[in-house]
């Protein structure tokens, strides 16, 4: 599960089908995280959407904030051009861009978030991208993130990843299918534990962190700038 898989044809056809099966709750996520950004965002608030690819969480969160406006920011090509697509009812308020955090707007931003991404980045990497996510939010403005968060001992690790099969066999995956995800995810993601991913966020300059999700080896948290 390298980044590559999000520049497959066939993949990005089928990506909108694969979270729902794989992210237990995953359309409840999306609304949490709109709910968590609304807290403190205002009615007309320019959002930073890191990963913004396909465009699911995009498309609730224009759909249910009609004055919010968005800047979504992804490295694949292909993913963005799904997004486009899903998202053109809302265009004239989004604005996606192909690239990484460095690349975005400077902001400032009244809140950001960044669903099923970070678990991609490597530790001191993420770290950076977390502190540039910091650095174009107002003082206070509101974060959220959600990715695979589990400990990395042998035993631990063995028992989340089979749940997650467990899971995506029961939402219709195909066994081998959901066995070969398995096997890249162990092998291709650098996965924190919850502590390290929340030690990540205080280093990058966040506060007031809280758990707001957790479904079997996802968790998802929200953050203060």
């Amino acid at each position: 599960m390298s980044t590559e898989f999000f520049n497959d044809p066939q993949a990005v056809t089928d990506y909108a089908q694969r979270p729902p099966r794989l992210v237990p709750g995953f359309s409840d996520l999306q609304r949490m995280s709109m709910l968590l950004m609304a807290e403190r965002a205002k009615p007309d608030a320019h959002i930073l959407v890191l990963g913004a690819g396909g465009g699911l969480e995009l498309e609730l969160f224009a759909r249910e904030q009609p004055r919010w406006r968005f800047d979504g920011i992804d490295p694949s090509a292909a993913m963005l051009h799904l997004a486009h697509q899903r998202l053109e009812p809302h265009l004239s308020r989004v604005q996606l861009l192909q690239g990484y955090i460095d690349d975005a707007a400077p902001g400032p931003f009244d809140a950001a978030c960044s669903l099923l991404t970070l678990h991609f980045i490597e530790r001191d990497e993420r770290r950076r991208t977390l502190a540039q996510v910091h650095k174009r939010l107002r003082p206070g403005a509101p974060f959220v993130a959600a990715h695979f968060s589990f400990s990395r001992a042998s035993l631990e690790r063995e028992r989340w990843l089979t749940r997650y099969v467990a899971f995506a066999v029961y939402s219709g995956v195909a066994p081998a299918d959901a066995n070969r995800a398995s096997e890249a995810i162990r092998t291709q993601l650098p996965i924190l534990s919850p502590a390290e991913d929340e030690a990540v966020l205080r280093d990058a300059g966040f506060t007031d962190i809280e758990v707001f999700y957790t479904g079997f080896g996802f968790r998802g948290w929200v953050a203060s700038a």
